[in-house]
């Protein structure tokens, strides 16, 4: 696939402008802290972030267990300028401030500034699981749609 039509292609998808968000405002963060903070699988995050990296806007970072990502360093002006137009998306985005929020809250539970995982994942995935079953992900589809 062309490298722009690939560029572009990994903008179409609300998750995705919603990790680019969080990412632009908080700096690198490891996988477990997004899926929390966007109250999504994290299988589906990781998905997600994959089509990121090959779309060269993200740059991953093992450590340990843990997988962390942050926006490229190696950005061209091109990607710089997508990013800054995800960025003024913010004001129009009641999303990204309530994902700015849920991630300002689970960075706090960092230790020694590194990810760790505990209860609030598996709240988060509760959460996930509940809103699913109460049809959130139909409303949310329809009102996209």
């Amino acid at each position: 696939m062309d490298a722009h039509a690939e560029l572009f292609q990994s903008l179409a998808d609300p998750t995705r402008l919603r990790l680019l968000n969080l990412l632009t405002q908080t700096g690198e963060i490891c996988v477990c802290e997004l899926a929390d903070a966007l109250q999504v699988p994290q299988y589906n995050v990781s998905r997600h972030l994959q089509l990121l990296v090959q779309a060269g806007l993200l740059e991953d970072r093992r450590r340990g267990k843990w997988v962390y990502y942050g926006i490229a360093r190696d950005l061209k002006p091109h990607q710089r300028s997508l990013l800054r137009a995800v960025e003024q998306l913010h004001e129009q985005r009641e999303d990204f401030v309530q994902d700015e929020n849920r991630a300002r809250r689970r960075l706090k539970l960092r230790r020694g500034g590194v990810c760790c995982v505990g209860l609030v994942s598996r709240i988060g995935a509760a959460v996930a699981r509940t809103r699913k079953k109460e049809g959130y992900h139909a409303r949310a589809v329809e009102q996209a749609g």
